[in-house]
């Protein structure tokens, strides 16, 4: 299995940008779609982005379209998060996920997970 390590979480204002990071290590990474999935306090862990080994297909949640970007680097093994116009609704531990295959937007598909990193947005 491979294993994941996030970074680049933090407090920004509305409307500013954050880019998260995923690391991805022992494992063949373009073989497997990686996605971000994020929870806020009380909510259940939902789905923001995904994207194809080969980087051709990518799906985002309504709610992020237009200001995500997700993105990777299989020369480096890592995934990001490119986040623009940032909501105070945005606020929530962001996590990186990777499954082998396609890519798929439910929680349960993905079998490896990295332990999130935090992304606070104050109004």
């Amino acid at each position: 299995q491979v294993q994941l390590e996030e970074s680049g979480g933090g407090l920004v204002q509305a409307g500013g940008s954050l880019r998260l990071s995923c690391a991805a290590s022992g494992g063949t990474f373009s073989s497997y779609s990686m996605g971000w999935f994020r929870q806020a306090p009380g909510k259940e862990r939902e789905f923001v982005a995904v994207i194809s080994g080969s980087s051709a297909t990518t799906y985002y949640t309504d709610s992020v379209k237009g200001r995500f970007t997700i993105s990777r680097d299989n020369s480096e093994d890592t995934t990001y998060l490119q986040m623009n116009s940032l909501k105070p609704e945005d606020t929530a531990v962001y996590y990186c996920a990777a499954r082998r295959g396609i890519p798929r937007i439910t929680r349960n598909d993905f079998n490896s997970w990295g332990q999130g990193t935090q992304v606070s947005v104050s109004s």
